[in-house]
């Protein structure tokens, strides 16, 4: 009693239902086109990790569901697994995807191979490291949750999930799961929680409920445990590094040449092609002169959850390959480590820049960027404090990076703005606020474009139905992309407004001039408020033609090309050698981010990422053991 539905996938497979397919599909290594593995809203004949949803029981009540659920006898045959991309590519490993006879999703390499191969044969000196990353996953504070409904007299869908954007959502779940056009799906996100890229998938939790709205003809929500969270949350990182860096007799780089071997989980996820091949490779030049780079990616299917965006997405591989490379050459060549930095420094004066890897680099002070970091973190003073440690028993250490980020992802946005009859302005963009706050900074932003104060902007974002764009929030390009596209959607309204108030008052668009939100007839006190247009065009359709109508419009910025934030950051520690206790006693970070339109904001997402890292270097981890039970 109160059970209205028990699903697996073979019922969603009788009612037509697809997979959830990627959005970021290319080729490999001499046009080989890449092994695609979409996603099941259930699980059919197979279980690829632990934690791949095998059937769905809805319920009156949770308890009732949970009660259901337990109860569900699944007939499981153990299978042989592989949990790490070493041993899903090693020989005789157990193939994930029958059909594709290998675990080798995608093979994929980047820059000149003979360029490189020439550098490391005039190199004086050659350093190489091998370095591994566990896989993570964000679980945030609040977990994914969902509700689902059908409207049967229209035939449409609505999902109300927790995601960082809806369009993305919308897009593989009518497109290749529902088969619906899109405009039979809606999708809102009131409030994401934390996201860290984690809530970037479109996750079979989502496709399920759906089906089961249909069928129960009820609306259906769940919320994911803490469990789920460990279990069913995207991973990430998972990786293998291997990288060689060439150097001449003076220190100075020549050449890098960087294998990475990443796992992608038992299926292909929204955008896992782009971490381990374009997210690295754009990175792979960093700061300094490196005049060849070449790079090797391989990413293969694993026994656990389909891996995703985290913290950089692929980007921090790079910077730690290049910055351990730095430190251990250091040390061969005899040269101090912050000497061996600042011989390769890209200057200033070399702006703007193209990179061995294709990046042109409109800005950069990256010497006044390492120098302001050592300041303030006394580097020079740090001897004194180590020796002051060791009286005490105590081990210090000092270390140091410098790095680059490459934002900005698709470089293609739109904004729309609304002007009401009530004198309010509405924004609706596609990039979904994530805690980077988006209220603290977008309304403003217009505010001062359009002369109005900032209560008179209200910020709408998170439903398919009324945002444009295609984008979820991503590639650290919500200002970047969506401040500019809401900049050129002032400008439009502005320009609009000229025209507007110059038959308003009958006086020609060349004399009107715009100032603190009003349009002004030059010369003369005769003006009108931007917010008092809305209420007095009724009579434009007697208006000569091309004159706009209303200041209503959506504008899209196309960027140039990336942007490129930068820093250079120093962490000094103590330890305890008899028990091994670790205590951050200093942290400095110096991040030259562009234009900052909220401090507060600003801060608050570096020391956030601070944070994270820290939580990696400290042991964050997910383990499984051989049989790819998650410990």
């Amino acid at each position: 009693p109160g059970v209205r539905a028990v699903l697996d996938g073979r019922d969603l497979q009788a009612a037509g239902l697809g997979f959830i397919m990627p959005l970021a599909v290319f080729n490999g290594i001499d046009g080989q086109p890449m092994r695609v593995a979409g996603i099941p809203a259930l699980a059919i004949g197979r279980v690829r990790y632990v934690g791949d949803p095998i059937a769905l029981v809805v319920a009156d009540t949770l308890e009732i569901a949970v009660t259901a659920a337990e109860q569900v006898m699944v007939d499981l045959e153990p299978l042989d697994g592989v949990t790490s991309p070493e041993a899903a590519l090693a020989p005789g490993a157990p193939t994930l995807h029958a059909e594709h006879g290998s675990n080798l999703m995608l093979e994929w390499e980047d820059g000149d191979v003979q360029l490189s191969r020439d550098a490391f044969a005039r190199a004086h000196h050659v350093e190489q490291v091998e370095l591994r990353e566990p896989p993570l996953t964000a679980s945030a504070m609040e977990p994914r949750a969902a509700i689902a409904s059908w409207d049967a007299s229209s035939g449409r869908y609505t999902l109300v999930a927790s995601t960082q954007g809806v369009m993305v959502v919308r897009k593989q779940l009518a497109e290749s799961f529902l088969k619906v056009p899109l405009e039979q799906l809606r999708v809102r996100t009131p409030q994401v929680g934390g996201g860290f890229g984690a809530k970037v998938q479109t996750y079979p939790e989502y496709a399920a409920l759906l089906h089961a709205a249909k069928v129960t003809g009820r609306p259906v929500r769940w919320t994911a445990t803490r469990l789920e969270c460990f279990l069913s949350d995207t991973h990430a990182r998972n990786s293998v590094l291997k990288a060689r860096m060439a150097f001449d007799r003076d220190g100075r780089i020549l050449g890098l040449d960087a294998d990475v071997l990443f796992g992608v989980g038992g299926y292909t996820s929204t955008y896992i092609a782009i971490i381990g091949t374009n997210n690295v490779k754009n990175c792979l030049s960093s700061v300094y002169r490196i005049p060849s780079i070449h790079i090797r990616s391989r990413l293969a299917f694993t026994n656990s959850m389909p891996h995703g965006p985290y913290r950089g997405a692929g980007r921090p591989e790079a910077i730690y390959m290049i910055e351990r490379l730095l430190d251990a050459a250091s040390k061969r060549l005899g040269i101090d480590r912050v000497e061996l930095r600042r011989r390769n420094l890209i200057p200033a004066s070399a702006m703007p820049y193209r990179a061995a890897n294709g990046q042109v680099y409109d800005s950069g002070e990256f010497a006044a960027v390492m120098d302001k970091a050592l300041a303030l973190s006394d580097w020079q003073g740090f001897e004194q404090r180590r020796l002051a440690a060791a009286k005490q028993g105590k081990l210090r250490g000092i270390g140091m990076c410098c790095f680059l980020e490459v934002a900005g992802g698709i470089l293609e946005e739109p904004a729309q703005l609304q002007f009401n009859a009530d004198r309010t302005v509405e924004l609706r963009i596609g990039a979904q606020a994530i805690g980077q706050g988006h209220q603290a900074t977008l309304p403003k932003l217009v505010a001062q474009r359009l002369g109005i104060d900032e209560s008179q902007v209200r910020l709408v974002s998170g439903d398919s139905d009324k945002v444009p764009g295609l984008v979820a929030t991503v590639a650290s390009r919500s200002m970047m992309m969506g401040g500019s596209a809401s900049a050129l959607a002032c400008d439009e309204a502005i320009a609009r407004g000229k025209a507007i108030a110059a038959q308003l008052m009958e006086a020609s668009a060349h004399d009107i001039v715009f100032e603190q939100g009003r349009f002004t007839v030059a010369g003369t006190d005769r003006s009108i408020h931007l917010l008092d247009i809305p209420s007095q065009t009724g009579s434009a359709k007697a208006w000569p033609e091309g004159v706009p109508t209303t200041l209503d419009n959506t504008s899209r910025f196309v960027s140039s090309g990336m942007s490129f934030p930068n820093g250079c950051h120093v962490c000094e520690v103590e330890i305890d050698p008899e028990t091994g206790v670790t205590r951050v006693v200093r942290h400095t970070a110096v991040d030259d981010v562009g234009v900052i339109l909220n401090p507060a904001v600003v801060e608050g997402q570096v020391l956030g990422g601070v944070a994270q890292g820290l939580g990696q270097v400290f042991g964050e981890a997910l383990h499984y053991d051989e049989g790819g039970q998650l410990l």
